[in-house]
């Protein structure tokens, strides 16, 4: 596997890398792209003596029509973006990889090309092409999860790593942004991400695998281009192996670490670890950090245009510095490594004290589940001054934030629930949080209207819900050290 399977590996990872940096999250460049759709005066029919005296002499006056219109447009892709994850995991773990990525093709495809031939007179097909592009894009993400299966020890650090990639690619908006502003238009721009499907097409057959990638890795397993012509013969093989390794190696799940009195346990449901404590203070945990981060991106443009006095040429600055921000890529690979390294350190200590290697596995997410809702924290406290310089500290607090964010939802469900189940209960979490989600558009409503523009209220409420979610890693904490102490209360 060294001579040859170590090449195959790296080419699927930095191809799957450079998927999900160029497709796979583009709705939370949204800024950039309202910025865009103004000047198309997309929804301007909808302003008319309701536009505001701010930002009349500069270009973008302050329609509260308008932006209602584009708030709801991203409610409802980033609601669609987390809801049809729990249908998309189970198609992932019922049809395998290679007919939930056609399906992620042909919603991708379809909603690049509607948005490339939408104008302001058809403006209304935003509420589908969004949706769309956002279930192409989480179906990208969710295939390309498995590749960190294929490197061992350095897997939460994988994930991770596709995660701060998924974030990062809302830079893609930025880009059309400024090709823009040089005169390429945004039709232009989105036939090119379309054709842009024939090269996932190919890499769907040539680097990835027909089924599910193991793990553990069985020895001698081959996928994409390595498999040759018995291809599902080997991969069905490495399904029966998986399943056989499931219930023996380090798959960290209460079954596997209760060794039971002279007797096997029974292996215990999809629902009971869905309704479980764990996965209930799990959802609160990640509906709360997401909503103040949705709220946050969905806003954002309205936001600025109050701060900057309308000022167009400012609005545009300060939405391309998000947008430059926004390489969560950069920072998410550190949430990984510290939660390899805790492993890593756990792992020796529970050779020396014959403690349970699932509250090693637990104890390592702790550090990561505190550290991303105390930056969701700060990245609250700087985004409620209306001070418009601060707010370039809050951008960097944001994408970092929410780089731990994801990178830790998925690295805590492969940890702390069994793998068989890791795409029903990825996708039942993100669906759950995002009915929480909907929420944006009536706060927004809130704002704009009996609070007159002011946020300051909602802000408060929102960092009184952040300190909520400490609530979490702290159980895990206790849970795990309670299991360190006494293994036989595992359950």
């Amino acid at each position: 596997m060294a001579g040859q399977g170590l090449p195959l590996h790296v080419a699927t990872l930095l191809t799957g890398l450079l998927e999900c940096l160029g497709f796979a999250g583009v709705l939370f460049g949204w800024p950039s792209l309202v910025f865009v759709f103004k000047n198309e005066d997309y929804f301007k029919e909808l302003c008319g003596q309701d536009a505001g005296p701010i930002g009349n002499a500069t270009g973008q006056a302050d329609c509260k029509a308008q932006d209602e219109r584009f708030s709801l447009i991203f409610t409802l892709g980033s609601f669609m973006n987390n809801f049809m994850t729990f249908p998309t995991g189970y198609i992932f773990d019922r049809f395998k990889t290679t007919v939930a990525r056609l399906i992620a093709i042909f919603f991708y495809t379809t909603a690049t090309l509607i948005i490339a031939f939408t104008s302001a007179g058809s403006a209304v097909l935003l509420f589908l092409a969004m949706p769309m592009l956002t279930i192409g894009g989480i179906l990208f993400l969710i295939t390309n999860l498995q590749i960190g299966n294929l490197f061992g020890q350095h897997r939460s650090t994988i994930i991770t790593l596709y995660n701060g990639a998924f974030d990062s690619s809302s830079a893609v908006f930025l880009i059309i942004k400024l090709l823009y502003e040089k005169g390429i238009s945004l039709k232009a721009s989105f036939i090119f991400l379309s054709v842009c499907s024939t090269w996932h097409v190919a890499r769907t057959f040539l680097l990835m695998p027909r089924g599910h990638i193991p793990y553990p890795l069985p020895p001698n397993y081959s996928y994409g281009l390595c498999s040759g012509n018995g291809t599902m013969k080997k991969e069905k093989e490495t399904a029966e192996h998986e399943n056989g390794e499931l219930q023996s190696k380090e798959v960290l799940s209460a079954k596997e670490e209760t060794p039971g009195k002279g007797q096997k346990q029974e292996p215990r449901s999809f629902w009971s670890y869905a309704l479980s404590r764990r996965f209930a203070w799990h959802l609160v945990w990640l509906s709360v950090i997401q909503l103040w981060h949705y709220l946050f991106i969905g806003t954002l443009n309205s936001l600025l245009t109050n701060m900057a006095g309308g000022d167009v040429a400012r609005v545009s600055t300060y939405t391309n510095a998000f947008a430059f921000t926004q390489f969560g890529v950069l920072c998410a690979p550190w949430n990984g490594l510290l939660m390899d390294r805790l492993k890593q350190k756990y792992q020796k200590e529970a050779r020396k004290t014959g403690s349970s290697t699932l509250a090693v596995a637990l104890c390592s997410t702790v550090p990561s589940l505190a550290l991303t809702s105390l930056l969701c924290l700060g990245f609250a406290l700087c985004a409620s001054v209306p001070v418009l310089p601060l707010q370039y500290l809050t951008f960097i607090l944001q994408v970092i934030s929410r780089s731990f964010l994801y990178g830790s939802n998925a690295a805590f469900l492969t940890i702390a629930f069994p793998s068989e189940h890791f795409g029903k209960l990825f996708g039942l979490v993100m669906a759950l949080s995002a009915v929480v989600s909907l929420l944006q558009f009536p706060i927004f409503t809130l704002i704009k209207g009996p609070l007159q523009n002011d946020p300051f209220y909602v802000n408060v409420m929102f960092m009184l819900a952040i300190l909520l979610t400490f609530v979490h890693p702290f159980l895990v904490y206790r849970e795990c050290r309670t299991w360190k102490e006494t293994p036989s209360a595992i359950a």
